[in-house]
């Protein structure tokens, strides 16, 4: 009877251990969202700054993005990072690099929906701005894959300085066809470029580079020379080509080094190692070696800073969008789960404090966006001397702010979600990795605020035309009406101006994505930016909006949800 009645026990805590609780009040992931259609204030950018004809295409790319089996691909492509060959079994020098299948699918798709050419390939009016929005998009699922991309785009201005290789590369750039094949360019149906120019000694510095270039004569598009020397940030070795930087008897010069000599031997510019990096771990990134590389002269000798600075401005520009697209999907994921998660009696997303700090992260992620697209336009309209100026002045300030703002909105995003968004199967930690990676690529934050202040020096005309941008929002907001005539007096101001530099560029990238909000976009939108961003100095803090800010309004608009 004794051991009837254990048994009879031991079958009734059995039963217990079976089910301990019920999975209830947890999120979702979040997925099957167009992220196009499920962001109003992309869709009026998009339309705003010329490019309504792309809003079917861009409509469907964003129903394409979103579904789980895409959003996916992210994941999987930084859980397998690269991993680097340099001999084969038999001991051959083969420098190859090995992607997950994840990674090749991104890079299928970017290529294929022109984000590495389009404007280039199919110039007219709202072309950059519709290339910005698929990068916008695109970047939301992944980021890392957007490097190479980021760098064939870019590398078409540079290319043009030297018509005979531009005649020979750029067909071979603009077609649509991903081909990651470790061949030579002729035997491939399509093409990425890269670029190689920090080293050891000089990091920003470039002119502290040591890589030596020897003439080698006439023999092919411009002047031959073999490169001697090194690289210590090569992001992307696996592209087809690079553009890179070398000393001559003139100083510092341009180049363009492929990966294989026309005579289809190897190039040998040979990958040392891949870097092991907190972030970015879809994208290789690599130290070189040169070894007597072939490469052509680009632009005149000594020339090499103007001659590829333009190459940098674009990859500058994709790092203002890059920064803003991980904003929208912190913000996404964060709205997404505060809708859904209750705590202390109530949904999180009607917490009148979670409100404030999730209304702060949706102006914050618009604002940057807003700024992108317009530099976008004014890329698409760089014949006019005004929008050139403002290409050439805001593309730093952008850069800079945009890219400095990043991690504290991806930091805040996490705390609103809580433990769960510290966890490795979660997004946020991969969003949080990628969100300080733009701000120290393509020039650190003094770099790029020492860069603005030459700009103003070198040409005064950037200044007055900064100014123009922001007088067309005079008027609407009386903050910013007085943040600008005190920006104006500092600017104004010479002395240990460089010492106030970085100040000087936070004001002025808040005033021009006021500006923008102000005209354009809702007036809760704006109203809420200018008060919170523009009447007190000092940096702002998440979740310190002023009272009577309408924030179920703002997170209506920002909610990306289906």
């Amino acid at each position: 009877m004794i051991a009837l009645d254990s048994f009879e026990l031991a079958s009734q805590a059995q039963s217990h251990l079976a089910s301990t609780h019920e999975v209830v009040n947890v999120a979702t992931d979040f997925a099957e969202r167009n992220l196009y259609l499920n962001d109003p204030a992309l869709e009026e950018a998009v339309k705003r700054e010329g490019a309504g004809w792309a809003d079917a295409d861009l409509s469907a790319f964003g129903a394409r993005l979103g579904t789980a089996d895409y959003l996916a691909l992210g994941a999987l492509a930084n859980e397998y990072a690269p991993e680097l060959d340099t001999h084969d079994r038999f001991g051959h020098r083969v420098d190859l690099i090995h992607f997950h299948p994840a990674y090749h699918a991104l890079m299928t798709t970017a290529i294929e929906a022109g984000i590495h050419c389009s404007p280039w390939a199919e110039p007219g009016p709202g072309a950059h701005v519709a290339r910005a929005a698929r990068f916008y998009l695109h970047s939301q699922v992944e980021a890392g894959h957007g490097c190479p991309i980021s760098m064939s785009f870019a590398a078409v201005p540079c290319l043009r300085q030297q018509s005979e290789l531009a005649a020979l590369w750029e067909p071979r750039l603009q077609r649509r066809v991903y081909d990651p094949s470790n061949r030579p360019a002729e035997q491939k149906s399509g093409v990425t470029i890269g670029m190689a120019m920090t080293e050891k000694q000089g990091g920003s510095d470039v002119r502290a580079n040591s890589t030596r270039a020897l003439r080698l004569g006439n023999v092919g598009p411009g002047e031959a020379y073999e490169l001697v020397g090194h690289k210590f940030f090569v992001s992307a070795p696996m592209c087809d080509a690079f553009l890179t930087l070398a000393q001559t008897e003139a100083g510092l010069t341009c180049f363009f080094m492929p990966r294989w000599r026309p005579d289809g031997s190897r190039n040998p510019l040979q990958i040392q190692r891949l870097k092991r990096k907190m972030g970015n771990a879809a994208n290789a990134t690599s130290e070189i070696e040169l070894r007597g590389a072939l490469a052509w002269r680009v632009g005149d000798e000594g020339a090499g800073v103007r001659t590829i600075i333009e190459m940098v401005a674009m990859t500058r520009f994709d790092c203002m969008v890059g920064s803003s697209a991980g904003m929208r999907m912190a913000l996404a994921q964060v709205v997404h789960h505060c809708r859904r998660r209750s705590a202390f009696g109530a949904l999180l997303v009607d917490k009148p404090l979670m409100r404030n700090v999730l209304a702060d992260l949706a102006l914050e992620s618009e604002a940057a966006m807003a700024l992108s697209l317009r530099m976008a336009r004014a890329m698409d309209s760089r014949a006019d001397a005004g929008e050139d100026a403002l290409v050439r002045l805001v593309t730093g300030i952008g850069k800079y702010w945009i890219c400095k703002r990043a991690p504290q909105h991806a930091a805040e995003a996490m705390e609103c979600i809580g433990g769960s968004g510290v966890m490795e199967d979660s997004p946020m930690p991969r969003l949080f990795r990628e969100s300080p990676v733009n701000a120290i690529w393509e020039g650190s934050g003094n770099v790029q605020c020492l860069d603005v202040l030459r700009a103003m020096k070198k040409s005064p005309e950037t200044l007055s035309t900064f100014f123009d941008e922001l007088a067309r929002a005079k008027g609407g907001h009386g903050s910013l009406d007085r943040y600008v005539k005190a920006l104006q007096d500092s600017l104004g101001e010479r002395e240990d101006i460089e010492y106030r530099a970085r100040d000087l560029v936070d004001r002025m990238a808040l005033a021009l994505q006021a500006a923008l909000l102000v005209r354009h976009a809702p007036g809760f939108v704006a109203d809420a930016f200018c008060r919170s961003r523009l009447d007190s100095r000092g940096h702002h803090q998440y979740g310190t909006l002023p009272t009577a800010v309408d924030c179920a309004a703002i997170l209506r608009r920002a909610a990306a949800e289906g």
